[in-house]
């Protein structure tokens, strides 16, 4: 089995499609969020020019996924968000989340973009590390609030 430490994978990255939705709701649920495969596959149905998911995959199991869009915020100008990167538990620190964010760093370079940023909460402590391996560089903290609004 591949759950031994720092054991490398042989994953296949590859474009995520509508088959994939039960996997990812899985391994969502890992990072503690709870998606429907509905709002998954109405996800997948939105990609196009300005974003794409991909799946990590060890055989026909899906084993990590990671979403990417193009952002244009009014200050940081045009750059890639990674919008969700989740690998297995039983499968992290096999080099899955590096291969998950090498294809993420190649679609952005595709797309003309020069510059990827991540949202990472502070309860990730593994996450954080990985990221700063990884050449990226943290510049803030912050809290993060929503409001559902009334129509």
């Amino acid at each position: 089995m591949l759950s031994e430490p720092n054991r490398r994978a042989v994953a296949i990255i590859k474009l995520a499609q509508a088959t994939d939705a039960a996997a990812i709701v899985r391994l969502t649920s890992q990072l503690g969020y709870d998606v429907t495969a509905e709002q998954v596959v109405a996800g997948l149905d939105r990609r196009g020019d300005s974003c794409e998911v991909y799946v990590a995959t060890d055989g026909d199991a899906v084993i990590g996924w990671i979403a990417l869009g193009v952002e244009d915020p009014f200050v940081a100008g045009r750059g890639c968000r990674i919008e969700g990167l989740v690998v297995d538990e039983k499968h992290r620190s096999e080099g899955i989340w590096a291969e998950l964010l090498a294809q993420a760093e190649t679609w952005c370079r595709q797309k003309g973009l020069t510059e990827v940023r991540v949202h990472s909460n502070v309860i990730r402590d593994r996450a954080h590390p990985f990221y700063e391996r990884n050449g990226y560089t943290r510049i803030k903290s912050q809290h993060y609030f929503t409001k559902t609004l009334r129509t």
